[in-house]
């Protein structure tokens, strides 16, 4: 019996095989979904899947130990475990921000730091998925010499990374002078062919689809849906680490949109399977130098239109035509969902706040912290509601935002938590001196 497949997200019921290389349904030109067998999982009871996968929380059998893979039957049931490309990602903390919290106003906030992952971001989640099909697929006797994506730069280095553990060439297409170092320097130090076009997220996404129309170069982007099946875990995951309950919000930063879509995705299976009895709201967060679907909920979606995404602190949503719109929209009606923007002056405090609480947060996180402080200043998110934050990306990719935000080089930025090294002699009265001034006597 067929466990999942590829179908048109539009509904025209064309379904295709998950090793298939194909991106958009022949008849209408939709984006294509996994799907699975949900009749046959519902044969293991809600029950017997939490323990299923609580127990395999707590153990080293390979593929399970990976927060994606130890999901298999969810996510790619069909796979040979020999096939699976996996560093054992997922399985990312979900930090109690209680300081941060109680100061914007709402005690129960968590933040799921999804950069603690081998190459620093989400995208591993959804990596390992694809890749593992497309050694498979190999395996199979599929001719493809390649794995190619556009990025703004940490897509790039998951790719990178799972394909260079893989064994397989990667080409990665990045917009010049968009992408910090330590995003460039990830897939350069894994081997992958590394093309700095000068456009772009955009520009580098039109040029990829092109390239990618040859099937032996398979195409890693998140229109592809199978990345979006390692990132749905992400939800399961967070919901399993709050014994099961459902918490009220989860925020989540956005850019290509097919993050939210994952997230979905993996709540309504959850749902659907009888694991969970409620969805959360969810609330995506936008810069607004980049905002499409902001823009679009704001007129209910009736209208959309692509922007040309000005420069913007948070570089890894700096897109202006997200491929996942129709994904997104889909998802957020199914759960109430709002959108919300910041300013880059609204992202660059809120990320520096979230800091000086024990955080480090990426700016993208810094986007999805402002959206949710505006929302709780707007009374739609409750002093008592229990919030999630995806984190998307770790701070560490972004020094440069860092440095600059503390020593007021960035533009449209009042820096309202600055803290500069303090310059002394090596004098210990100046010493002491400067730290009775910094915490008092």
């Amino acid at each position: 019996m067929q466990q999942s497949w590829l179908e048109c997200i539009r509904g025209c019921g064309k379904r295709y095989s998950i090793y298939d290389v194909i991106y958009r349904c022949e008849n209408c030109g939709g984006l294509l979904d996994v799907e699975h067998n949900i009749k046959a999982l519902k044969r293991r009871t809600a029950a017997s899947w939490k323990k299923l996968f609580d127990d395999r929380t707590r153990t080293n059998k390979w593929p399970y130990a990976s927060g994606v893979w130890g999901k298999k039957e969810w996510v790619c049931p069909d796979i040979d475990n020999e096939n699976v490309v996996s560093m054992y990602e997922g399985h990312t903390n979900c930090f109690w921000a209680e300081r941060l919290g109680k100061e914007i106003g709402v005690p129960d906030l968590w933040v799921k730091l999804c950069g603690n992952s081998h190459t620093g971001s989400f995208k591993d989640l959804g990596m390992t998925v694809l890749i593992s099909v497309v050694k498979q697929m190999i395996a199979d006797g599929k001719p493809i010499r390649a794995v190619a994506c556009a990025s703004t730069g940490d897509t790039s280095a998951a790719l990178s990374a799972y394909g260079a553990a893989a064994g397989i060439p990667t080409i990665v297409f990045l917009p010049k002078g968009k992408v910090s170092t330590a995003q460039l320097v990830q897939p350069i130090a894994n081997g992958a062919t590394v093309l700095s076009l000068d456009t772009d997220f955009d520009g580098c996404m039109r040029i990829v689809q092109e390239i990618t129309a040859d099937n032996s170069i398979y195409l890693a982007n998140s229109m592809n849906s199978l990345r979006m099946e390692g990132q749905k875990t992400v939800g399961i995951e967070i919901i399993q680490q709050f014994d099961w309950e459902v918490p009220d919000w989860i925020v989540i930063p956005a850019g290509n949109l097919g993050n939210v879509s994952a997230l979905g995705k993996g709540l309504l299976m959850m749902r659907d399977l009888g694991l969970i009895k409620k969805l959360p709201r969810i609330a995506c967060a936008q810069a607004s130098h980049a905002n499409p679907l902001y823009l679009s909920f704001l007129n209910g979606y009736k209208e959309y239109k692509p922007v040309e995404a000005k420069k913007t602190l948070a570089s890894a949503i700096q897109i202006g035509a997200p491929v996942s719109y129709e994904r997104a929209v889909k998802v957020l009606r199914q759960f109430d969902g709002i959108v919300e923007q910041a300013t880059e002056n609204e992202l660059a405090n809120a990320s520096a706040r979230a800091d000086r609480a024990g955080l480090f947060t990426c700016p993208q996180t810094g986007v999805a912290l402002a959206a949710l402080s505006k929302l709780i200043e707007h009374k739609v998110i409750k002093k008592k509601d229990r919030v999630v934050v995806i984190s998307t990306a770790h701070g560490l990719k972004f020094s440069q935002f860092k440095v600059d935000y503390h020593e007021k080089n960035l533009s449209d930025v009042n820096s309202l938590y600055p803290n500069s090294p303090i310059l002394l002699p090596a004098d210990v009265n100046a010493v002491r001196k400067a730290i009775d001034h910094a915490i008092g006597k």
